[in-house]
């Protein structure tokens, strides 16, 4: 399993940056990347920034679509332009960063896509409109992808966690505990009563997902869906 070469996007914090860790402990070459390193909804800049991996490296063993954003509001509340942001970064960027590392793929008939997600891309949660729906839109693509690749050496899936004790659920503690007047610790609560797991993920529950999904023993596991909340999400 060493010296894969695997690209992490959105990599540089959070869920990101627990993948790329658990990536280079198992002796991988890791590339983790960041909105500064290529934004993945500019269609031009990733097919430069992977362009630019090919010359360094023989290919790309692992793909993780990570890079993600999220905002709430009632969706008569929810503008156009939230709309198409958190589309562009969930939906499009896992489109244009999974198109760039396919040929390559197909070539080597071996790879393996996945695509960081979440229960909201499974389920409806009220207030997330935008987010749910462009979750959806990967895990969609996701398996179109796995459609396209059964039978070769090269696997497509995605890992959908419920709320994750990142800094952007921080953001989310903090907007419910605003409009709500709770507590923080509240806030949080809520959350995580959220899911049957009763309580928030930690990043590193995430990575080993990713691992084991990405892993050469994978080989037979293609096209799904892997809920992390404890139970009760429907796959």
């Amino acid at each position: 399993m060493s010296d894969r070469v695997v690209v992490v996007t959105g990599g540089t914090r959070g869920i990101g940056a627990a993948i790329a860790e658990r990536f280079r402990d198992e002796g991988d070459i890791v590339l983790a990347v960041g909105r500064a390193d290529c934004d993945v909804t500019d269609e031009q800049a990733v097919a430069e920034f992977f362009a630019g991996v090919l010359k360094d490296h023989r290919w790309i063993d692992v793909l993780v679509n990570n890079a993600g954003i999220s905002a709430s509001a009632p969706t008569h509340r929810t503008t156009l332009d939230d709309w198409r942001h958190q589309w562009e970064v969930n939906a499009t960027g896992a489109f244009l960063c999974t198109r760039a590392v396919l040929p390559g793929m197909r070539g080597e008939d071996s790879g393996r896509i996945v695509t960081v997600a979440s229960t909201a891309g499974l389920t409806g949660f009220p207030y997330t409109a935008a987010y749910g729906a462009s979750k959806h839109a990967a895990i969609g693509l996701m398996r179109s992808v796995a459609a396209e690749v059964a039978g070769t050496g090269v696997t497509c899936n995605a890992v959908c966690p419920t709320f994750v004790r990142t800094d952007m659920t921080d953001q989310s503690v903090a907007r419910i505990a605003e409009k709500t007047g709770r507590t923080a610790e509240e806030a949080e609560d809520s959350l995580a009563d959220a899911s049957a797991l009763g309580r928030l993920l930690e990043p590193d529950e995430v990575a080993h997902a990713v691992a084991f999904l990405a892993a050469p023993e994978s080989a037979a596991i293609n096209g799904h869906a892997l809920v992390l909340d404890g139970g009760g999400s429907t796959a």
